[in-house]
């Protein structure tokens, strides 16, 4: 029996997971995987790290190099970029750099072509010293700029993750660094509350903060960049752009592949695209919400990675489903840790829950243990249905802040409600948390301030 071809275009989180999986259930498969660069499995997530000088080695940033990965039985093709599918052939088309084009042919195809940097229509976005961030050469242009240059000052366009673990690692290299948000509190994806405090702990590090900001241009006289808005300037040596991502679906779009919620790739919870046999999963794709119980898009390493092993699977002859994001992030700004799960409050009503939503502050381990930290929580429920809709946390840095998010993503996950937290058999001892644990800590005070609105 001849055996069976899988191609799949892209190396990173989902790439790499699909192949890992296919080979893992079908030996026998023929895998090749292409790449546009030559960087297979590097974590882009720490990028800011190795900018800041807290990972020297831009190398330690490989998951596995590429002949580790060929080990495994995974043809790797570096810096050939498909330009075509022939789906009706079962068959694309690859360039290298210097325009020579090589045909493979596939039975199965997975597409994993990712994201990339929104690019603002602003004067001057194409100025010398202006950086995105995104995949391995944009760092290493950026590093070559601090390097050559020696610049004493940034200013990042973005307070989302990107733009906070950056002005965390510029800070670091020793820049005077300014952000500028056009929303009105930084780390958008939290209630402005909990933004507040990061904001607090920015400007504490010598982080000069500006929301409200509308950039309307970058300009250069041949010396500083100068960021403008309507009313107000700041100049600095470089600039970093730092405003989201967009998939990456022109490939796709090309081979009449369809294409849905802010134009990645649709797919059904087998991972399956339009046109049978090939499959697409990570930051092109469309991502199944399980509390909303829809697709939409929510580009993250840990949903790219679970999503390829799906489609991995199910290349080869699986039959699995992607059981859903429900957006758990978490990420470091200085000494704080800030994560969240689930819906806020405003995103809950907009898709037609009822929330409530209760903050506290609590203390991560018992108090009369040295070095206790406060913790902020605001949880969410519906008052419906009573089911755990979310949580929001910060806290300094070592106090389990993105563990305690996880074990109310597995509740959330598991569509318990919010009294059903105080059920769960969490470990105790005094200087890592109370007999009550802080999550539970933040449901009895949900359940508490239920009872009110209801009356009891």
């Amino acid at each position: 029996m001849t055996p069976q071809r899988l191609v799949i275009i892209g190396g990173s989180d989902a790439g790499i997971s699909a192949g890992l999986r296919a080979k893992e259930l079908a030996p026998d498969a023929e895998v090749t995987m292409i790449l546009a660069d030559q960087y297979p499995n590097f974590s882009i997530c720490g990028l800011p790290f190795y900018l800041s000088g807290e990972v020297p080695d831009w190398k330690a940033l490989a998951h596995r190099t590429a002949d580790e990965i060929e080990k495994e039985g995974i043809k790797v093709v570096t810096q050939h970029r498909v330009t075509s599918i022939i789906s009706d052939r079962k068959h694309l088309v690859a360039a290298d750099t210097a325009g020579h084009t090589k045909t493979f042919s596939y039975d199965r195809l997975v597409i994993g072509t990712g994201g990339v940097s929104l690019i603002p229509n602003l004067p001057g976005i194409n100025l010398p010293g202006v950086f995105f961030l995104r995949w391995m050469a944009d760092s290493f242009a950026f590093q070559e700029y601090l390097t050559a240059r020696c610049p004493t000052s940034i200013v990042i366009i973005g307070a989302g993750y990107i733009g906070m673990e950056m002005a965390d690692a510029m800070n670091r290299r020793g820049l005077s660094v300014s952000v500028v948000e056009f929303a009105p509190s930084v780390l958008t994806t939290f209630d402005p509350a909990l933004g507040s405090i990061v904001r607090t702990e920015l400007e504490k590090n010598g982080v000069q903060v500006f929301t409200g900001f509308s950039v309307k241009q970058i300009e250069s006289t041949g010396g500083p960049l100068s960021v403008r808005s309507t009313t107000d300037t700041i100049t600095a040596d470089m600039v970093l752009v730092a405003v989201g991502s967009r998939p990456e679906t022109r490939l796709a779009q090309s081979a009449g592949i369809a294409t849905g919620v802010k134009g990645a790739i649709c797919v059904n919870q087998r991972m399956e695209t339009s046109i049978p046999d090939i499959y697409s999963a990570g930051d092109c794709a469309e991502t199944y919400h399980r509390l909303l119980g829809k697709n939409t898009y929510l580009p993250l390493g840990t949903t790219a990675h679970k999503q390829g092993r799906v489609a991995g699977e199910n290349a080869v002859g699986g039959n699995r489903e992607y059981t859903g994001t429900l957006g758990t992030q978490s990420v470091k700004i200085f000494d704080l840790v800030a994560a969240r799960t689930g819906l806020k409050d405003d995103e809950a009503l907009k898709e037609g829950f009822s929330p409530l939503s209760v903050d506290i502050d609590t203390w991560d381990h018992k108090l009369y243990y040295p070095h206790a930290e406060k913790l902020r929580i605001r949880i969410t429920g519906d008052k419906k249905t009573r089911k755990l809709l979310g949580m929001q946390i910060i806290g300094t840095y070592g106090t389990e802040v993105s563990k305690r998010i996880d074990t109310v993503a597995t509740a959330v996950h598991h569509g318990m409600t919010v009294e059903a937290l105080n059920d769960l058999d969490l470990s105790y001892t005094p200087p890592l948390s109370s007999p009550w644990d802080p999550v539970q800590i933040a449901a009895q005070a949900w359940t508490r301030a239920i009872r009110l609105v209801d009356g009891d």
